[in-house]
């Protein structure tokens, strides 16, 4: 069962892709994202890459992030991911794209769309294969001061580069992955 955890949409009910392509985030490693995250939420423009069945940007819509974009590019997730939307009458401040993640960014990045928190969720294997992060990086689509958080699976040694890791969170085989632009993390130290 996923559900949302907190907020104006708190105990609803998310429906799941009924395929194992899709692995929704467990509530224990959701309550430790937004925990860490806490005040940065509220009034934020917020990507969901990788988006699923959207319970990460359904939670921070929850939470008061102003507006939230999913990017889904499997056609069965962006069914369950609309449906979830409506049941939570979140369709307002919510925006779904679907389209492989790369191009989702490009065309964001036409539109000159920045965001504060961009939150990626990809299959595992795809970190082994290529950088999710470059693409955000060439399209400038994170906010000056902005985090990305990429969860993945703890024994992957992933490469940012163009961002500097400020955090790291690991519970059971998730890790969560904080990343700054890396002037940001200069000017925060």
């Amino acid at each position: 069962m996923i559900r949302v955890i907190a907020g104006i949409y708190k105990g609803k009910r998310l429906r799941k892709v009924p395929s194992p392509l899709v692995r929704p985030m467990p509530d224990k490693l959701k309550s430790a994202l937004f925990n860490i995250l806490r005040d940065e939420v509220r009034g934020t423009a917020i990507l969901d890459g990788f988006a699923g069945t959207g319970s990460i940007g359904i939670e921070a819509l929850s939470r008061g992030a102003s507006r939230a974009v999913f990017i889904e590019h499997f056609a069965p997730a962006v069914r369950i991911l609309k449906h979830n939307l409506a049941k939570c009458g979140a369709e307002a401040g919510a925006r779904v794209i679907f389209e492989e993640f790369n191009r989702g960014v490009i065309r964001l990045g036409k539109e000159k769309a920045r965001f504060h928190i961009i939150f990626l969720d990809p299959p595992y294997r795809l970190i082994d294969e290529r950088n999710p992060l470059k693409v955000l990086k060439k399209r400038d689509v994170l906010s000056p001061g902005g985090l990305i958080v990429l969860r993945h699976h703890f024994k992957t040694r992933f490469e940012a580069k163009y961002f500097e890791r400020v955090r790291q969170v690991t519970l059971g085989d998730d890790t969560l992955s904080f990343y700054k632009s890396a002037e940001s993390a200069i000017a925060d130290g």
